[in-house]
């Protein structure tokens, strides 16, 4: 199927999917976390080489502070102890970056948390988790901590990106509860999560492959959806 008759035959799911995506309700956080020992939020690669500077900063991907932020805060306000960030720390020989750029290479500042994370009056007892892959849950810590932590049932997954490490984790998360029987709630909202923007032009003059943020960030909070990821469109606070 050549690329004109997919923008034709496709024509009725994009539309589909664009009121979709506008209709995506907001959850009410304080309900959600009414059992605040049994929460956990993940948070993925909010670090300065995807928000502030480096090959793979995206403006996207830093506009999501605030909402990180405030979620994180009022979170803690209402007793939910567990926030995880999963963080990209490359060697400096990642095979990863023959895929991608170099990025978040250990020991530089690309690989260090966002300063508005660290100002966060309880970044000390937030758990960090290094990542050499696009997988969280990969030779990173994370699945001996849920191993140890049986009774945490909800997941609040934010950062970036939404068809990359975010992807990668809300499926594993749900997909190993379905496999294992778990009552687990696997929720991503929109206006905590976001990606990158490679427009063709632009990825024609590097020689690289195009990214159209606005298509894959739709297109896979819809797949997640599939899956039975709770996708919304943010929190009521």
């Amino acid at each position: 199927m050549n690329n004109k008759i997919l923008s034709e035959t496709s024509k009725p799911f994009l539309q589909f999917l664009e009121t979709w995506q506008n209709e995506l309700p907001r959850y009410n956080l304080v309900d959600v976390i009414s059992h605040p020992e049994r929460v956990a939020i993940l948070s993925m690669d909010m670090v300065n080489g995807f928000c502030k500077a480096g090959a793979l900063a995206s403006p996207r991907v830093n506009a999501l502070i605030p909402n990180i932020c405030a979620l994180f805060t009022t979170a803690w306000e209402n007793g939910v102890r567990h926030i995880i960030l999963t963080q990209d720390t490359h060697d400096p020989d990642a095979i990863e970056f023959e895929a991608f750029a170099p990025h978040c290479v250990r020991g530089t500042t690309e690989a260090e948390t966002i300063i508005e994370f660290k100002e966060l009056p309880f970044f000390d007892r937030m758990v960090i988790f290094e990542k050499n892959s696009i997988s969280s849950n990969i030779n990173t810590g994370l699945n001996v901590w849920i191993e140890s932590h049986p009774e945490v049932d909800t997941w609040l997954l934010v950062g970036n990106c939404t068809d990359i490490c975010v992807y990668q984790s809300a499926l594993f998360l749900r997909l190993q509860a379905n496999e294992l029987r778990l009552r687990r709630r696997v929720i991503v909202a929109q206006e905590c999560v976001n990606t990158y923007d490679l427009p063709v032009e632009t990825a024609k003059a590097l020689n690289i492959m195009p990214h159209d943020g606005d298509f894959f960030h739709t297109t896979f909070l819809y797949h997640m959806a599939l899956n039975g990821v709770e996708v919304v469109q943010g929190f009521q606070r």
